[in-house]
């Protein structure tokens, strides 16, 4: 689920006409000192952190003048809670507040249905008290019912005067959540002020990952339900998922804090959720620190392996690389195969690399593997499904203690010296295929036909050609990579398939 900072969600709910503290987030003591003073000089300052219990954590900090927001900003800039740093903090005006009420609008899976959670005492602490939570179905047509909801706050201690107020300010909170398309919508707490009104102090808001596209407006770099700031690396990685939707391809950083005090920095691909889990237990078991976790699954192409294994080599400091999926995969392993050894022998790989392909076609893809990577500095070695994830942890481990002083800083991307000259090069999406003619002849032009699947074919004079129309050719990435890596392993590299990724291997688009 795709998380919004605090001000983000409160100017969701300020144009549903909910009221709102005044103030605005700000990214530097001089900005705080700026609204502070604009705001009279009481101001609450709270990091924007994806976190619950901020006050607790010294997430929340009280200023009564302008000098103090300065200093309480200049504190509360920078701090790191877990993955999260602190890089804004939203200077608000302070409330004279005489209730809290506790209003989530959450989606039930179990009872398929949108569900209002209340509590008449909301704030600090409502995870200890979830026995007192209301629950109160919503009608996906009609919205909250307002009698249920009345009965809830007819047995508070909150005046009565105020209750209409509550009810109009809560059913724009759901109606907020139901326009955005909101997986949930906290308000914690909804606050009843000293003259009677009503605001939302504070709120928490996840947007469903499938609708982000829905809503350009609010401006979700990621639909992906990460506990920090995105890094260039993660928002390379959703682009690429954005624009190849053969198979799953998600990638996310994980804390290596201390990972020095252990046997080294390893980037982990997986393949499958259940499967993924056990295989980086095995190698974290083993005593390695995983810099990722990544999930190529769902019958992915050769190309988008190739790709996740290329933004996982991009980090720096690794020391190793660890693939494990399933292990029972319907998916073809030689699609993941022909996309391994193109990323490994496009970087010359001097790591140790271990990778389980288990599942269809296994042995044929563990033979592309290791064929293909078997003159590489670094060892290469392919697994199956019947070999444990803790066997092939444990072989990790013996590839890397015969290994030292390599990492991922010193790989850099070779392209054949040939690419650019007199080669024949046809476009493809995401880059080109390049065929060195003058090394081609009619034996192996014969079998690049079949390696690429029919893609190629002989153009009478016994030199590959494209076999079909443009646009087919242009969505054959897979079938060219297949090529490229049967004619490296046949000992002819006449065919290259180049596919710069932006960000990593040339400037990223302005956006």
């Amino acid at each position: 689920m795709a998380r919004l900072h605090e001000y983000e969600g409160k100017g969701m709910l300020k144009a549903q006409g909910v009221h709102v503290p005044a103030g605005r987030a700000v990214a530097s003591a001089d900005e705080a000192e700026q609204v502070a003073s604009e705001l009279g000089g009481h101001v609450v300052l709270k990091v924007q952190a994806w976190i619950t219990g901020r006050k607790d954590k010294g997430g929340v900090r009280f200023a009564k003048t302008p000098e103090e927001a300065r200093k309480c900003a200049e504190d509360l800039l920078g701090m790191q809670f877990g993955n999260f740093p602190v890089e804004e903090v939203l200077v608000e005006q302070c409330l004279e507040i005489a209730h809290e009420l506790f209003v989530s609008l959450t989606i039930d899976d179990a009872a398929r249905t949108p569900m209002l959670l209340l509590d008449c005492a909301g704030g600090t602490g409502i995870e200890e008290r979830a026995d007192t939570v209301a629950r109160l179905a919503v009608s996906v047509s009609d919205g909250i019912d307002r009698d249920d909801v009345a009965a809830v706050l007819s047995r508070s201690d909150i005046p009565q005067e105020s209750h209409q107020a509550l009810l109009d300010a809560i059913d724009a909170i759901v109606e907020t959540a139901n326009v955005n398309e909101a997986r949930s919508f906290e308000v914690n707490p909804l606050v009843v002020l000293r003259d009677g009104s009503v605001c939302a102090a504070d709120c928490r808001v996840t947007i469903d990952d499938y609708a982000v596209f829905r809503h350009p407006e609010l401006g979700i770099e990621i639909a992906r339900e990460l506990d920090h700031p995105a890094t260039d690396l993660e928002r390379i990685a959703y682009q690429l998922e954005q624009d190849d939707h053969r198979g799953t391809f998600y990638f996310a950083k994980l804390p290596t804090d201390g990972w020095e005090s252990s046997k080294g920095l390893i980037g982990f691909h997986g393949a499958g959720g259940g499967g993924s889990m056990m295989s980086m237990d095995a190698v974290t078991n083993e005593g390695y620190t995983l810099a990722n976790f990544c999930d190529t699954s769902g019958n992915p192409s050769a190309a988008k392996v190739y790709r996740a294994a290329r933004v996982i080599l991009a980090q720096q400091g690794l020391t190793g690389y660890f693939g494990s999926g399933s292990g029972v995969a319907s998916q073809e392993q030689f699609h993941s195969a022909y996309g391994l050894a193109k990323a490994f022998n496009e970087l010359e790989i001097s790591l140790p690399v271990v990778v389980r392909l288990g599942g269809n076609a296994e042995d044929r893809a563990v033979e592309i593997l290791e064929d293909a990577c078997e003159g590489l500095p670094g060892s290469v070695e392919g697994y199956r499904k019947d070999d444990t994830p803790a066997f092939c942890a444990a072989r990790f481990t013996t590839l890397m203690d015969g290994t030292s002083g390599v990492s991922s800083d010193q790989l850099t991307r070779n392209v054949p010296d040939w690419v650019g000259g007199d080669a024949e090069a046809f476009p493809i999406e995401g880059g080109h295929v390049w065929i060195d003619l003058a090394h081609c002849d009619a034996a192996l032009t014969a079998q690049m036909a079949e390696w690429s699947s029919g893609v190629l074919k002989d153009d009478g004079t016994g030199l590959p050609a494209i076999a079909c129309d443009e646009q087919t050719a242009a969505k054959s990435d897979s079938e060219f990579i297949a090529c490229e890596i049967e004619c490296l392993r046949a000992g002819r590299p006449v065919l290259f398939v180049d596919l710069p990724i932006a960000g990593i291997d040339c400037p990223q688009e302005a956006s």
